[in-house]
């Protein structure tokens, strides 16, 4: 009778522990699970700037460029190879890469103003677009007035005419150093001028304020050295 009572209470005993062993199981992987997404959502932001590496290797159209990583306006663009566009901003006149933007309350938006203090870069591939200095020699001549306006320093301006594609904006333009800019006017907001050139397959694309072009010689010869500094000698 004792043996009979022995063998169910261990029969019982090996019953339950059978239940454990899934529960067991179930717990580890749920408790794994929770400590992987734990890992994979927990901050980097101080971690971020320290980790990335100082340039990049960049390709676009077929053509390299070397890239400061801190200089790269879109964060989904700061990643080495292929690529068929990037975004730059600089700042001018030192042309290192910007400091993080601060964060900004809606109350203070307008005390926030400031003049740019930036050169805009857009490099992408030109996909057989029609060249740069192409566009100047043979398309701009179409809608520009012909009377030209001399300049400061050596730099002379063209208008566009109203009522064409580019009516409200004018052309800049020298030769040492060489300068091509089409801007806009000031109005509402300041006038921005646009800079094109051609880098084997693909074009990089300038922007900065108008107001700059009191200082022409600096920022062509500072569109010059990022050229040669992304990209090398021609």
């Amino acid at each position: 009778m004792a043996v009979f009572s022995l063998s169910r209470s261990s029969a019982r005993d090996w019953h339950g522990r059978g239940h454990m062993i899934p529960i067991m199981v179930t717990g580890a992987v749920t408790a794994g699970a929770i400590a992987l997404v734990a890992y994979l959502l927990w901050p980097t932001w101080g971690t971020e700037s320290s980790s990335s590496p100082e340039r990049l290797p960049v390709s676009i159209g077929g053509t390299l460029f070397n890239v400061p990583t801190a200089a790269i306006r879109m964060k989904i663009q700061r990643h080495s190879g292929t690529q068929e566009r990037i975004d730059l901003s600089f700042s001018f006149p030192s042309l290192e890469p910007p400091e993080a933007a601060k964060h900004v309350s809606a109350d203070a938006v307008e005390e926030a103003m400031q003049p740019i203090d930036r050169i805009f870069l857009s490099i992408s591939a030109h996909r057989d677009s029609l060249a740069p200095d192409t566009r100047v020699r043979t398309i701009y001549p179409r809608y520009l007035e012909q009377a030209s306006t001399p300049g400061q320093d050596g730099l002379t301006m063209r208008a566009f005419r109203d009522n064409t594609p580019y009516g409200g904006e004018d052309l800049f333009f020298a030769n040492s150093p060489g300068l091509t800019a089409r801007c806009t006017r000031d109005a509402a907001t300041p006038g921005m001028c646009l800079s094109e050139r051609r880098i084997d397959q693909a074009d990089l694309t300038f922007r900065f304020p108008r107001s700059w072009l009191a200082q022409w010689r600096d920022v062509a010869n500072a569109m010059d050295h990022l050229t040669l500094q992304l990209h090398g000698p021609r």
